[in-house]
């Protein structure tokens, strides 16, 4: 009995990783939509396309480090991750190239706002990243978009047996809430750096 109940414990850990990761991607696909809805009108929405993509970094980090906790935990051989198996063999090939775009994405945008409106070059690579990373990333939605809602959902119920009551979620969403408020801060924090930006499209 005491077996089943530690294995069974065990498991929990590996799914609850998987809730963190579902929210964490969950609140990605959000954000990421509101991004993607100022692009054809940068001109004007220059400024929410920097403060969101700013906003964007603490749930990405989040997303990319839950997710690496799972592939060391598999790859180390836990008993919990090796039972619940490696994600679909498209996905693992899709992984790499979507953690380097992503960074690269985020990284050449986050200089750019640091270095400002005369780095040409950057501003290169940020629009070449742009478009391997969506790609990339239109596949991994697509990929996982039927999961999303059955390990994303779950932790905010207060009925439905054990599925819903997995232990430790209220810690994964207080994790989420965390996550969230860091990103506004961020975004609010760095939100003068995007000064010489909007100063050169008003004067351009």
């Amino acid at each position: 009995m005491r077996r089943v109940l530690g294995q069974t414990e065990t498991l929990d850990r590996a799914t609850g990783n998987a809730r963190l990761t579902a929210g964490a991607g969950a609140m990605l696909l959000v954000l990421l939509a509101v991004e993607g809805a100022t692009i054809p009108f940068i001109g004007s929405l220059l400024g929410p396309h920097i403060f969101v993509g700013v906003l964007l970094v603490p749930p990405l980090l989040l997303k990319l480090g839950s997710t690496g906790y799972r592939f060391a935990r598999y790859y180390t051989g836990s008993a919990a991750y090796r039972a619940k198996g490696p994600p679909p063999f498209p996905m693992r090939l899709l992984a790499p190239g979507v953690v380097l775009t992503s960074l690269a994405l985020f990284g050449t945008g986050i200089a750019l706002l640091v270095s400002g409106p005369e780095s040409g070059r950057l501003v290169l690579l940020h629009k070449a990243s742009f478009i391997a990373w969506f790609g990339l990333m239109a596949l991994h939605v697509l990929g996982h978009l039927l999961e999303l809602p059955r390990l994303a959902l779950p932790d905010w119920r207060r009925v439905g047996g054990h599925e819903a009551a997995l232990a430790g979620a209220g810690l994964r969403l207080a994790v989420l809430f965390s996550v969230a408020i860091a990103g506004v801060t961020l975004a609010l924090a760095t939100i003068s750096l995007a000064g010489p930006w909007l100063t050169e499209r008003v004067g351009g």
